[in-house]
């Protein structure tokens, strides 16, 4: 339970881009694992730490690790490193100008943290406050710090949310301009539900060139064409399927097959295809035409991603904003 709960508050309540991290760091405290801490980074005499750059980039260099190697794993570590720092050099500097804006009166009420607490332990706990007081504790946690992490992430939420303008609006035609520049996004391509029976040419040609038409010959009087896909088929990929490489596009097989198999129609079997020593049978057993939703299904969706967009640049223009007016070492 004390696991698999800190691992749910996390994800859920603590800053956003740090959970994974958070999650990585307090795993690490279960296990007795001391981390040795240094400075990372200054931001107006704030200290970064080098453990909290740990705690964010745990997860991701996990990953890394299991995707690159060498030399290109070094320039990940690197990247996911350095965007760690300044995400925290970031967070640092809306927690700075939420103490300056506090000096003058703002205020978030404890309450607010008391009814994010309460809907964890109503949540994650049914209600049971000492369970909940003893998972922190199990965990290495007291109730003040983490109080001190939940007020902290919901300034930042509520710091970054202010730099929005609540009356944005995102014009119509910028809305139906983005529509028909990425009109692909919202097509569905044709598409073929294929079957198809492969027979190699090596050795004796001319006996394998009889073999297949027999075999076509049969399925156009009626037989079954995953039957004979079975017995016949020499692709070992897809014999015992019945020949079935399922829906397909036209981007799935090479230039001429694919013409061969979007000439057909449901219910038909190809010609046979001679290529790359091989004999081909390819057979339709159904077809889905190529469909574009209208503007007015994807409008909202599109509107939705735009406002999501002129936030962010929002956000990014405080944040430089910000960062121009700080004195900011990097270690």
């Amino acid at each position: 339970m004390p696991l698999r709960f800190m691992n749910s508050l996390v994800r859920r309540f603590l800053l956003p881009g740090l959970a994974a991290a958070w999650c990585g760091a307090i795993l690490s405290a279960a296990h007795g694992q001391d981390v040795l801490d240094g400075i990372a980074a200054k931001v107006n005499g704030d200290v970064v730490t080098l453990s909290q750059v740990r705690m964010v980039v745990g997860a991701k260099e996990k990953a890394a690790r299991e995707q690159f190697k060498g030399e290109a794993l070094n320039e990940k570590i690197k990247e996911i490193r350095l965007q760690a720092v300044n995400d925290l050099i970031d967070r640092q500097l809306i927690l700075q100008e939420f103490k300056k804006m506090k000096e003058k009166g703002a205020n978030i009420p404890d309450h607010v943290v008391d009814e994010r607490v309460d809907s964890i332990v109503r949540d994650e706990f049914g209600g049971n406050r000492a369970a909940f007081i003893r998972t922190l504790a199990a965990e290495g946690w007291t109730l003040d710090r983490f109080r001190e992490d939940q007020m902290n992430s919901i300034i930042v939420q509520a710091m970054r949310s202010q730099q929005v303008k609540a009356n944005t609006v995102i014009p119509e035609p910028k809305i139906a301009e983005f529509y028909h520049q990425n009109i692909e996004q919202y097509t569905t391509e044709e598409q073929l539900k294929l079957r198809m029976i492969v027979i190699k040419k090596e050795g004796e040609s001319d006996a394998r060139r009889k073999t297949i038409e027999e075999i076509r010959q049969k399925i156009v009087g009626g037989a079954a064409f995953e039957d004979l896909a079975r017995l016949y088929s020499e692709d070992n990929s897809t014999q015992e399927s019945g020949g079935d490489w399922g829906w397909i596009s036209r981007r799935t097989l090479n230039e001429s097959l694919s013409k061969v198999a979007f000439s057909l129609k449901p219910g038909e079997v190809s010609k046979i295809v001679e290529q790359a020593g091989n004999y081909y049978l390819l057979f339709c057993e159904a077809r889905k035409s190529q469909v574009t939703r209208s503007f007015a299904q994807v409008h909202d969706e599109i509107q939705k991603a735009l406002l999501q967009e002129e936030r962010q640049k929002a956000q990014e223009k405080w944040l430089a904003k910000l960062r121009k007016a700080a004195f900011i070492q990097i270690m």
